[in-house]
């Protein structure tokens, strides 16, 4: 089935909606720094602000999409349907904890399987990005304000390359990859670690050109990964290949160095 523009545009209107509706709980708990911090089952923080941020943005797209499913980092799955929404309510909690804007809202649609739209909202830090699949990527203050988007035209590592790194405790404990990260690294001109949200809306626009991260899920790239391929760029996990559910680490860039980085991570 294809998904028409109109459909992906009225899908957008509503996860903006629903992205506001989050950020108004957000801010207030941020800003007050009034909520408890507890540990799930993995040692990752979690506080009200999470919980109440995802139940509010259910609550906004399942008044307009009431048959479809939901996937959330704090409240798990609910339903079933070719229609799933993806919902990180704040991705980067240790940032939100601690004081710091290095956090985001991450509202992605995945229709049968393909991811085809998403909404990376960053209140705090300024900015938001969103993209739905065919009609490009764009950023901005808010979902009025957009300007489109485009990665470089990187196609070397040499001395003007930019090159961020994520989560990399896996990759640690792989002595080929890890030794591949450090021959790339000798190569680049930039080696930076701007983390969670921030690079992938850097590489979408054109500011760095590859992105290295293991040690995430779905929900943490989902949104990020409409935006940075409908600014050009290609998304996959590091072994390459197709985004699905079990995602567990990825390699974006511009089409020249993620192929070429592909080949080094997967020799």
């Amino acid at each position: 089935m294809t998904l028409s523009s109109s459909f992906l545009a009225e899908a957008l209107a509503v996860a903006h909606r629903a992205a506001d509706a989050a950020a108004l709980g957000i801010h207030a708990r941020y800003s007050s720094h009034d909520f408890s911090v507890d540990a799930k089952a993995d040692a990752t923080p979690v506080t009200e602000a999470d919980r109440e941020a995802e139940l509010a943005i259910k609550d906004v797209l399942r008044a307009r999409f009431p048959d479809h499913a939901f996937l959330g980092e704090e409240h798990g799955r609910e339903g079933e349907s070719d229609f799933l929404w993806l919902i990180d309510p704040i991705d980067g909690t240790k940032a939100f904890v601690r004081g710091y804007p290095m956090f985001s809202t991450q509202i992605a649609l995945m229709h049968q399987g393909d991811l085809v739209l998403g909404v990376s909202a960053a209140g705090e830090y300024g900015e938001r990005a969103w993209a739905v699949r065919g009609g490009g990527a764009f950023i901005g203050t808010n979902a009025s304000d957009g300007q489109r988007m485009r990665v470089s035209d990187a196609i070397d590592f040499g001395p003007m390359a930019a090159v961020s790194t994520g989560n990399l405790k896996s990759m640690a404990t792989d002595p080929d990859r890890w030794q591949a990260l450090g021959s790339l690294v000798q190569r680049v001109g930039r080696i930076r670690g701007y983390g969670d949200f921030l690079h992938y809306h850097l590489l979408a626009r054109g500011s760095i050109d590859l992105v290295i991260e293991s040690d995430l899920n779905i929900l943490d790239i989902a949104a990020l990964a409409v935006i940075v391929r409908e600014a050009g760029g290609i998304f996959t996990p590091l072994k390459g290949g197709t985004i699905d559910l079990d995602i567990r680490d990825a390699l974006a860039g511009t089409p020249a160095l993620h192929a070429e980085a592909l080949a080094l991570f997967n020799p």
